[in-house]
């Protein structure tokens, strides 16, 4: 035994890695050195992402993590490195060439191998399994040259129909080949779907080409006139023609090395291990499809990475333990969505099954709950598998409501309207209900938004409800026959969107310039900050530059918001929630030495409430010097973008999420828009960042990522809707540019990202169409804008405290700019100071005077 314990991991596949990476991610003291012994010649790859290969990619791109985790001084990849024998006496494994490996503890990852059932003609030229990159290549040669041989597509058989199965078919597909699928079952992928979808995923296979035969056994392969695969026979009678063959029949553990060593065996195979993935050799783990737990082989990448993690855990000492194979799926198989989790065959006693098949969309959910209908169980989805990222973490929650409105499509459940009854509230800070509103128009002759916020109140204090409001204005107006008008207000006689078309094609850039121009009068305050907000978001230059202070909103003016008693909050940008230490060290000295309240929010980063307006120079001098910057809390713009730690960290995490949330951050930092932008990533499917609940959610798959859009918070909540899915980063970025982008140019004022999907015209479907696959010819102005915001980025607080003229308007009163307001006054509460109410005022509570004692830099 050494100072640096030495882990052999027989293995290279993705297990493997996973094991590797997460050992020295978590190993900080380099208690262990990894010796990696991969049978392929290659570094671990994306098995899950074989079908790729066949679309241009080589085999480098498959390969799993950062390669520099191969650089690293405790660990080393052997490729080529079969492991034939083990000692565990002298505890040394031995490779193929006759390379000795000596070990303190053994990492069993073999995995399994693609089964062959015993069929005649099984080993002819022309007949292949689908397991390897080598098996993929050798496949693709194979069919390339029979197509140039024959002259026509070759005609491909897959026997299986099952996960793999289908993934063979669709690289037949990918290959020119026609292709037919021979399933044994009764229906396709019969261990994730029920009959019904089965029945719906057959027909969505087969609308786009491939061949489907259940209940159908093959016999044999009979060789062609040159001895190579040539037809199918089956049980029964009848026959299929096929020039290749891949058989996708399932897979069994590779545990003949294991076997060879004397572990113990499961009765059908598999290297038994409890549930720390320790073997009956308390030197010895096993983890990923080899390995027999709980009395079974799972061959599903996510349990194989649990297994991977609590094995790290178990050797830094942890106490994990295997919590049970999540066999929950979500696939896209020939480009068609699948989904299963949970009991979704309804194997609960009392169960019940609540289904929703539209045959025509090609599409069939199935919802499993409890006997009272009220906690989810278990679900299936097949051609929209759209909620599965919700619904999969709520099995064994109650869902609340109607279950039925979770297999609705898309965007169709019940959503606040302009057919709200005359009794429901719209706008709950001032009480105003929806008959209020339609009054004002047809009983008080209101005519415009503006006249009914006078009339009403309504959307006159946090503005959250003023879409609705305009929705049931512009209803009741079109029902009394008037005209409706899309006017920004009075003086201007345009929409937002048309406003900012108009300003981008003039290229103008001031108010006065716009106003001569395209309206009337001197503006007013609903105007003035739209034009404000286009201004920034074409030429990002400073919102208090030249003529444009005038034009924001009092929080703009004054880069904080303003609170309750007339002090501000002030909010550092904390990028995806992470932040150094020093930095944290320094927020808490600010908040000591201003008396500040502070508060952790749920954008996972810090405010500092209570601050004097004559105190806000000083102290973003002293965050700015550190490296801080605004976090842009105060305006229309991009507030947070809020992660988990992801890969990084949690051992669940597929992908790096606080990595791609800090970047997202810090790209659109600053991008003023028609209202507030939040983002949100998750590293896994568990989404603890919440991300469908922003405007634009990011959650990690373990191909890449999927992006949603239009989650709302708010009055009116929405869920983001699936967008893309299984994108790269740079797919990832480019899209939410050219989504963003998009929405700054056509939404309304105020309009948040969840109605103006609703009504930008086609929905959803549209603006995929847009951004995605570029229907209108835009992407590339849309791209070249975004480029110039983050090309012309520069922090507010920064430039200001570098402008002396700016800087003057920074004090409560002009003729004693550093005296505190002596109307503000304090009480301390679970030991920090709060705004004193009236009550507290005038019934004699102590109270705390606002500091005088400043801190400066």
């Amino acid at each position: 035994m050494t100072d640096t314990q030495r882990i052999v991991v027989v293995g290279g596949g993705m297990v493997a890695h996973r094991f590797t990476e997460a050992l020295r991610a978590r190993d900080g003291e380099g208690r262990y050195s990894v010796t990696v012994l991969a049978e392929e010649p290659r570094a671990p790859y994306d098995r899950v992402a074989l079908t790729t290969y066949f679309t241009g990619r080589h085999p480098e791109d498959l390969e799993l993590g950062d390669r520099a985790l191969w650089d690293d001084p405790l660990v080393r990849l052997e490729r080529d490195a079969l492991v034939e024998t083990v000692d565990r006496v002298a505890k040394v494994v031995t490779d193929r060439h006759g390379r000795e490996y000596p070990y303190d503890h053994l990492v069993l990852a073999t995995g399994s191998y693609a089964w062959t059932p015993p069929t005649e003609g099984a080993h002819l030229p022309g007949v292949f399994v689908y397991r390897t990159i080598d098996d993929v290549a050798a496949l693709r040669t194979y069919v390339e040259h029979r197509a140039a041989e024959l002259g026509r597509p070759v005609r491909g058989a897959v026997i299986g129909g099952g996960l793999l199965g289908l993934e063979a078919a669709g690289a037949l597909q990918e290959l020119g080949a026609t292709s037919t699928v021979v399933q044994a079952g009764d229906r396709l992928m019969n261990l994730q779907v029920d009959e019904g979808g089965g029945h719906a995923l057959q027909r969505l296979i087969e609308s786009l080409g491939v061949t489907v035969r259940c209940d159908t056994k093959t016999r044999a392969i009979k060789p062609d006139r040159a001895g190579r695969a040539g037809r199918l026979l089956f049980e029964g009678g009848g026959e299929q023609l096929a020039d290749v063959v891949i058989f996708a029949t399932g897979v069994r553990p590779r545990d003949e090395l294991a076997r060879s060593a004397g572990l113990a065996m499961g009765e059908r195979g598999g290297v038994v291990v409890d549930d720390t993935c320790l073997t009956d050799d308390p030197d010895v783990s096993a983890i990923g499809e080899v390995a027999c737990i709980q009395g079974a082989c799972i061959g599903l990448i996510a349990p194989g990475n649990a297994m991977a993690e609590i094995t790290v855990d178990r050797l830094l000492g942890g106490d994990s333990t295997f919590p049970g194979a999540d066999t929950a799926a979500k696939l896209k198989l020939l480009g068609v969505d699948v989904a299963s989790f949970g009991d979704a065959f309804a194997t609960t006693p009392g169960a019940l099954e609540l289904v929703y098949a539209d045959p025509v969309a090609g599409v069939y959910k199935k919802l499993v709950l409890t006997d009272d209908a009220r906690t989810l169980l278990g679900g299936i989805l097949v051609g929209d598998a759209s909620a599965y990222a919700s619904l999969r973490p709520m099995v064994g929650s109650e869902l609340g409501g109607d279950p039925g409105g979770w297999l609705l499509p898309e965007g169709s459940v019940e959503r606040p309207n302009v057919e709200l009854p005359d009794e429901a509230s719209v706008c709950s800070c001032n009480n105003v209900t929806a008959g209020a509103i339609r009054c004002a128009v047809t009983d008080e002759g209101c005519t415009d938004l503006a006249g009914v916020k006078a009339c009403t109140k309504a959307g006159t204090s946090c503005g959250s409800c003023l879409p609705l409001v305009k929705k049931i204005v512009g209803a009741e107006l079109e029902k009394s026959g008037i005209e409706i008008s899309n006017a920004l207000c009075e003086h201007i006689d345009m929409s937002r969107a048309q406003l900012f078309s108009a300003v981008q094609v003039s290229e103008l850039r001031t108010f006065s310039e716009i106003i001569e121009r395209f309206g009337t009068g001197r503006g007013c305050d609903l105007c003035k900050p739209v034009i404000g907000s286009i201004l920034a978001t074409l030429y990002n230059e400073h919102v208090l530059a030249a003529d444009r202070a005038a034009l924001q909103d009092t929080n703009d003016r004054v880069m904080a918001n303003m609170q309750k008693d007339g002090t501000y909050s002030v909010v550092p940008r904390v990028p995806g929630g992470e932040i150094l230490p020093e930095h944290l060290i320094l927020i808490g000295q600010i908040a000591k030495d201003y008396g500040l309240y502070t508060k952790i929010t749920g954008g996972q980063r810090i405010d500092l409430f209570g601050a004097r307006l004559e105190q806000l120079p000083s102290i973003w001098t002293r965050l700015v010097e550190a490296g801080m910057e605004s976090g842009h809390a105060y305006g229309k713009s991009l507030r947070t973008v809020k992660s988990c730690v992801g890969s990084t960290w949690c051992r669940y995490g597929v992908q790096d999420s606080v990595g791609l949330a800090i970047a997202l951050e810090l790209r659109y930092r600053g991008l003023r828009s028609p209202h507030k932008i939040k983002l949100g990533v998750s590293g896994c499917a568990r989404e603890c960042a919440e991300a469908r609940g922003k405007d634009v959610g990011v959650i990690a798959t373990d191909n890449g990522w999927n992006i949603y859009v239009g989650g709302n918070g708010g009055f009116t909540p929405r869920h983001a809707q699936l967008l893309v899915e299984d994108v790269d980063d740079d797919a990832v970025f480019r899209i939410i540019d050219r989504y963003l982008m998009l929405y700054v140019r056509t939404a309304d004022r105020l309009q948040r990202t969840a109605p103006w999907q609703e009504e930008y015209e086609g929905g959803l479907d549209a603006i995929r169409e847009v951004v995605v696959n570029d229907s209108l010819g835009i992407c590339d102005d849309l791209d070249a804008h975004m480029v110039r915001h983050i090309d012309s980025y520069e922090d507010e607080w920064a430039a200001v405290l570098k402008d002396p003229e700016r800087l003057r308007q920074f004090s409560s009163f002009v003729n004693a700019p550093d005296e505190p307001d002596p109307s503000l006054a304090y009480v301390e509460e679970r030991g920090q100071r709060r705004p004193a109410t009236q009550a507290e005022r005038d019934g004699g509570a102590v109270l705390i005077a606002p500091a005088v004692l400043e801190v400066r830099s």
